[in-house]
């Protein structure tokens, strides 16, 4: 089951990817009404959930970049960025790239290892192996793929 799970996480974090390249700045930051994110908020909600989920709960430093936490955690939102500098969409599809081959690298070999603080989701389902929490991440970054597609097909239509 390690190695599938392992190929899973690559195989829909590269289709994520795709789905990501090549947009323009203004498709990535575009919220269309009755949103309240948009593509680039998706992309780093995406990397800073799985790091967590992937990291954190294994008891392994996470590598999040100043300020990602703030931008793309859960219940934040673009309209509350200030004026800064955010990630580049090069810089989010590398961090997106080299996150599951960092997962693999390390925590190939403990996904039965029960975590210390088991977790419970929003939706209900708990967590307590490391396993459990990377199988639930495909459902996460499931659920955002669809929302990036969607807001590519919004943009599409508005800009």
């Amino acid at each position: 089951m390690s190695q599938t799970l392992l190929n899973h996480l690559a195989f829909v974090r590269q289709v994520t990817i795709t789905a990501a390249q090549g947009l323009p700045e203004q498709a990535l930051d575009y919220i269309p009404e009755g949103f309240n994110n948009n593509i680039r908020w998706n992309l780093g909600h995406i990397y800073v959930i799985q790091e967590k989920f992937a990291f954190l709960f294994a008891g392994e430093p996470l590598q999040l970049p100043d300020n990602y936490d703030r931008w793309f955690s859960k219940g934040t939102k673009p309209a509350d960025w200030q004026d800064e500098q955010l990630p580049t969409l090069d810089e989010l599809l590398k961090l997106l790239a080299e996150q599951p081959v960092r997962i693999k690298k390390e925590l190939q070999h403990r996904l039965d290892e029960q975590v210390k603080a088991p977790f419970t989701t929003g939706n209900g389902l708990a967590l307590s192996t490391i396993e459990e929490f990377l199988s639930y991440t495909l459902f996460h970054e499931g659920i955002h793929f669809n929302a990036i597609n969607t807001l590519k097909r919004f943009a599409a239509n508005s800009l």
